[in-house]
């Protein structure tokens, strides 16, 4: 039978909007928050010091502090069902910052995915050419491949959305972590990668964000991928 997936997205605080959800509604959140240690880079100038991306027209993000975690993790635990997954990127300092912290509010914490770039980016000391895919777990649920490895290949995106992640990564963490039909959520999602990423796998996509420029390129990506007669879209 075929698979009918649906996207909907909102303008919001993300802590505030996952407050909205009802308890375990959720079967994946995939997610990339601005985290703190991006405006510390942008200050020493290891990437962007403009209030622009350097790589496009978009504006930069609205930092998500580290003392907002704990908030954001109680939320993302409510709202996942039990046996479900949750993938965080970060870089490497903000790992360390955040791991202690989703474990306490009861995620078990099983590795860092390494999403390998392919080509080095900006910094100083041994410059940049991967980021972290945090992978936690809440109750127990095996992978659907464990063939896959913990490096993900996939070159990253030029000239796109500030921070954009390719849709083929998030692809990789959707067939891992869902079947078929499941929802996907992301609080932070930016011009929607994720939101994609899981209508090309058949599942449905709650998207959020405080960006509106993100809500309305999310918007146009995600209905033009899908057909009319499968799109169903509340934007509030």
């Amino acid at each position: 039978m075929e698979n009918h997936v649906s996207f909907n997205l909102h303008q919001q605080d993300a802590v505030d909007w996952l407050r909205s959800l009802p308890d375990a509604s959720v079967d994946l959140i995939v997610t990339d928050p601005p985290y703190e240690s991006l405006e510390k880079h942008r200050r020493i100038g290891t990437t962007t010091r403009l209030k622009n991306s350097k790589a496009s027209s978009n504006a930069w993000f609205q930092i998500f502090p580290n003392d907002r975690f704990e908030d954001l993790f109680t939320e993302c635990y409510r709202v996942l069902k039990n046996h479900r997954h949750f993938y965080l990127f970060c870089d490497a300092e903000t790992m360390f910052v955040v791991k202690p912290i989703a474990e306490a509010v009861g995620f078990r914490f099983w590795k860092p995915i390494v999403w390998d770039k392919q080509k080095i980016g900006m910094g100083y000391h041994y410059r940049s050419r991967y980021e972290m895919i945090l992978f936690f777990e809440k109750g127990k649920r095996k992978l659907n491949d464990l063939s896959i490895a913990d490096v993900i290949e996939c070159p990253r995106i030029f000239r796109g959305y500030p921070t954009e992640k390719p849709v083929p990564v998030s692809e990789i963490l959707i067939r891992q972590s869902t079947q078929a039909g499941e929802l996907i959520v992301d609080p932070f999602m930016g011009s929607g990668s994720v939101g994609l990423a899981a209508l090309t796998q058949g599942r449905s996509f709650l998207g959020n964000d405080i960006c509106s420029e993100a809500v309305s390129i999310s918007q146009q990506r995600l209905t033009e991928f899908l057909s009319p007669e499968i799109t169903i879209l509340n934007l509030l």
